[in-house]
């Protein structure tokens, strides 16, 4: 199974489109959303091409194939209009021989964590910057970084997962940073 991995989206239209066609060049199985998917929220500047209803049609038209969890920004109106799960504040996922614990990052992170054991992966959008950190009981903290705003001259994009290699590629596709399993 192949995972396309994305936080972040904002409302930006262009992004979102731009997420999407990454989603069909990687011929993922699935699109795991990990929040902020609508709003722009009130600390960030409003993304480039701001249209929220555009994003949720978009999103719409790919509902069987998105996994989603709720970001701080994401709200129960946003679930009236999005046809696809979106307010479960975390998912698990098992790959291989890894328990992957997927949230927004504003509740669990590195400071306040979920309950993990030891293997075991953290993987968060929130903080608009890609990561890949070990801590902990030989645990990992990965982060896609954001579609829409990323921070700290960070790339706009996504990260792909698999059994065995996750990757962290731009909007364009291309990779720049490799992790093996």
């Amino acid at each position: 199974m192949k995972l396309m991995i994305a936080s972040d989206i904002h409302g930006s239209s262009y992004y979102c489109e731009k997420m999407l066609a990454a989603f069909e060049q990687e011929q993922a199985d699935r699109l795991l959303l990990l929040g902020d998917i609508l709003y722009h929220g009130p600390r960030n500047d409003l993304p480039r091409d701001y249209a929220p209803k555009t994003v949720l049609k978009l999103l719409n038209e790919r509902k069987e194939k998105i996994l989603c969890v709720r970001g701080n920004c994401d709200t129960e109106v946003d679930q009236m209009v999005l046809e696809f799960p979106i307010l479960a504040d975390y998912c698990i996922l098992y790959m291989e021989k890894h328990m992957i614990y997927a949230t927004h990052g504003h509740n669990f992170n590195l400071k306040c964590l979920p309950p993990l054991q030891k293997g075991d992966i953290l993987l968060h959008g929130h903080t608009h910057i890609p990561s890949w950190e070990p801590f902990g009981d030989d645990n990992l903290y990965l982060n896609p970084g954001s579609v829409s705003i990323p921070k700290e001259g960070s790339a706009h994009g996504y990260m792909t997962l698999t059994e065995n290699e996750i990757c962290w590629k731009d909007l364009a596709g291309d990779v720049y940073h490799t992790l093996t399993l």
